[in-house]
């Protein structure tokens, strides 16, 4: 998986719903996007790179 050495900036994921916090929390860097549970930050994060990120959310809205 990628390494980032950029600063992470979480946001709670739109596809979330943001109503509650059973969520997804995204943080996204040049080539990258980081993912973790919002219940579990202190547990870290998962990196992937920018394209299967972005194909993984176009599966999920088909």
């Amino acid at each position: 998986m990628p390494e980032t050495t950029h600063t992470l900036n979480f946001r709670k994921s739109s596809y979330s719903g943001g109503r509650t916090d059973n969520c997804v929390e995204v943080a996204d860097t040049p080539g990258t996007s980081a993912i973790r549970d919002t219940k579990r930050r202190t547990d870290g994060h998962l990196p992937f790179p920018t394209n299967e990120w972005a194909a993984f959310l176009t599966t999920l809205t088909r």
